[in-house]
């Protein structure tokens, strides 16, 4: 019968039109969680949802104002996802410019101290500059997304572990033409208000099980939370959809090993569900064999970028299920840490994770409002859908996994020392 297109796009359509934004933690993640169990259960009984506790985003009101030509200004902004807020209260600094890739090379950062900080790059850096940006004491940090060059702040977040040792201050995204006409016109003032910010809360893992002969298991995996302010049609409705249709597929037959199915929570506080879901289930990870993962791989124009972690002989049986399929791709062996097949590679599980880009720096829509159901491609949606359908079945059947099924060592050591860095 195969993979039914119209069941991928519908559940895209739900998550996105019906439900909207799925902050982590929020009732629309859960909303969502109980969506797809419910898909889940109309191909397999062995169901269920695992929750894991997160701090949800809950910003009720947040403005900047920027001095320039000599008068206040107002420009939008969003709050970083771990990132305090102000506590309702219009906090004030002098502007000064931080470019994230060079400036860290000076000995003393202290000058950023009490000030507002255009700070021009992707991200706040790793752990030792973020410790730097920290101890400098900014008033507060207005993110200037540098692979993106658009007209709307980008939402983002910084890293939970990097909070919980170093603490944060209030962190926004701008939008980088914005953050180019305050330099150009030598803006010297800023003015922040963010009422609300982060607390407790639960998010939730949807799990499903297609039960095999033994232990041995195939892992297939997705996100359905999103950055605030976005669908999240591409970031990944899309890969909910992928799932929901592969979980039928799959099911149709019994097969040699375990494959097991799970829509990840907060992948978005980079990647809290799947290292929840590894924490927890430790000793399992021995039985784990492979891991397919899909994030943000429906672009309808654009080329597919697959990040791997696994050696040889398992990166050949891949190429030749995809290329047999007439898929092709970009390799990526350098571990990434932003994504969900991660944690499940830090725990020896070899596998990957498949992206689409539709820009040299990513995907233009990123983090997004116009993230939405028509940049999808249905007819690549449906074909890397079948394709990984062929591979995870020709895994699931196959003998003597522990010989295909590895990480080379020196790849493993770089997963290692990441993992310690950033989610320990």
């Amino acid at each position: 019968m195969g993979i039914n297109v119209c069941e991928i796009m519908d559940t895209i359509s739900f998550l996105t039109e019906d439900i909207g934004v799925r902050l982590a933690g929020s009732e629309n993640e859960k909303r969502a969680a109980n969506f797809l169990r419910d898909r889940f259960l109309e191909a397999t009984k062995h169901c269920r949802i695992e929750e894991f506790p997160v701090m949800m985003r809950n910003v009720r009101r947040e403005y900047l104002k920027i001095h320039v030509d000599g008068k206040w200004e107002k420009y939008p902004c969003s709050l970083y996802t771990s990132a305090v807020g102000t506590g309702g209260k219009e906090i004030a600094g002098d502007i000064v410019f931080f470019d994230g890739h060079t400036g860290y090379q000076m000995p003393d950062i202290s000058h950023l101290k009490g000030r507002a900080v255009i700070y021009y790059g992707p991200h706040p850096g790793g752990e030792n500059e973020y410790r730097r940006l920290m101890e400098a004491q900014p008033a507060f940090l207005l993110m200037v997304d540098t692979r993106h060059t658009g007209e709307a702040p980008l939402a983002d977040g910084l890293f939970p572990s990097l909070v919980k040792k170093y603490g944060s201050v209030p962190t926004v995204s701008v939008a980088f033409q914005d953050a180019w006409k305050w330099i150009g016109r030598n803006a010297d003032g800023a003015r922040l208000l963010v009422e609300g910010g982060m607390e407790p809360s639960f998010s939730q893992n949807v799990i499903a099980e297609i039960p095999g002969q033994d232990k041995q298991c195939i892992y297939l995996g997705a996100h359905h939370d999103t950055q605030a302010g976005t669908p999240g049609a591409d970031d990944n409705a899309i890969a909910c959809g992928i799932l929901a249709g592969m979980c039928k597929e799959l099911a149709r037959q019994k097969h040699r090993h375990t494959i097991r199915l799970i829509s990840f929570g907060a992948e978005e506080q980079l990647s809290l569900g799947s290292s929840a879901y590894v924490r927890k289930h430790k000793a399992e990870m021995s039985n784990g064999r492979f891991m397919c993962n899909f994030d943000s791989c429906g672009s309808c124009a654009g080329w597919n970028f697959f990040v791997i972690s696994a050696g040889q002989r398992l990166s050949k049986i891949i190429r030749d299920t995809y290329n047999g399929c007439g898929i092709y791709y970009q390799a990526q062996t350098e571990p990434e840490p932003f994504t969900d097949q991660f944690p499940f590679a830090a725990a020896g599980v070899p596998g990957i994770t498949l992206e689409r880009g539709n820009c040299e720096t990513g995907i233009f829509y990123h983090h997004r409002f116009d993230n939405t159901i028509d940049k999808i491609s249905p007819q690549i949606a449906l074909e890397l859908a079948s394709a990984s359908a062929k591979l995870v079945l020709k895994l699931a059947d196959m003998e003597n996994l522990d010989a295909v099924c590895t990480i080379p060592a020196a790849q493993q050591r770089k997963i290692d020392l990441l993992w310690k860095n950033i989610f320990e």
